[in-house]
């Protein structure tokens, strides 16, 4: 557990502090734990130190009143350099997911030489006009007005509405094993201070004008983006490695807004390389 300001940040790391540290940030109501241990685990077998941690309002990091935010995105970019100091790192490999990818952008918009390189996955542009983008599948748009009708202190309705999200983020080619999606979710939720705070995250802002950053940004980019993805479309993907001039594109064909765990070895062999050629 660490300190920033009034937020209490929950922490994990994987492998020898002696490896070169990847700092991984998860997105909207994920806890860290949206970032499998096995998964982290693998990347530290790559020769990384990899650290995860859970954002404000998400695991057991502390939680703030439902439907009222007093941070910013980014106070949110600074919980994760306070990550850092934490564990003694002044430069980090940064890989951010959804959210966590906007955040990881302003954080290298904004203090670049902590960040090492930087890995966005399945996110979107920041301080760019993204009217022109396609918008979240209509299926999508459906299921995130259905949470309108969802009880939030009736946790099994909770979880019922959180594991059929999985399943509308799932990868269209890999299968989806819903015992094991329940079994998760309910963990992730029966871990959190208070679950309801989770959505606050969609409340949640850039205080700045960060108009022109993606462009200037001189960090090394890997983007990996799944083709099926129905909350960001590839193309919000595609256009960050457009507009940013030191990137590299991947496609997950077939991939959702998710980390499938047949996909895993795909993505960590590309955030393993990126990582290396700094």
């Amino acid at each position: 557990m660490i300190l920033n300001g009034d937020a209490e940040l929950a922490t994990a790391a994987f492998g020898d502090p002696a490896d070169p540290p990847v700092l991984l940030i998860m997105g909207a109501m994920a806890s860290m734990l949206w970032w499998p241990e096995a998964f982290c685990r693998a990347l530290a077998a790559r020769g990384r130190h990899v650290i995860r941690y859970d954002n404000r309002d998400t695991g057991l990091s502390t939680g703030y009143e439902p439907g009222s935010v007093s941070y910013s995105m980014e106070d949110m970019a600074d919980d994760a350099f306070a990550v850092l100091n934490a564990y003694g790192i002044d430069e980090a490999h940064v890989v951010g997911m959804s959210l966590g990818g906007m955040i990881a952008q302003l954080a290298a918009f904004g203090t670049p030489d902590r960040v090492s390189t930087l890995t966005l996955i399945s996110t979107s542009p920041m301080g760019v006009d993204t009217a022109r983008l396609p918008g979240m599948s209509e299926a999508y748009k459906q299921h995130g007005a259905d949470g309108g009708k969802v009880d939030w202190s009736d946790l099994g309705q909770v979880i019922d509405y959180v594991v059929k999200d999985t399943h509308m983020i799932a990868s269209t080619r890999h299968p989806y094993d819903a015992a094991a999606a329940r079994q998760f979710v309910e963990q992730d939720v029966a871990r959190a201070r208070n679950f309801l705070s989770t959505t606050n995250h969609f409340l949640v802002d850039a205080k700045r004008d960060w108009s022109g950053s993606l462009a200037r940004l001189r960090v090394p980019l890997l983007v990996i983006h799944g083709t099926s993805d129905p909350v960001f479309p590839v193309e919000h993907g595609r256009e960050i490695a457009r507009i940013a001039p030191l990137s590299r594109f991947v496609a997950i064909e077939g991939g959702g807004h998710e980390l499938h765990p047949l996909d895993w070895p795909r993505m960590i062999d590309e955030i393993a390389a990126h990582s290396a050629a700094e």
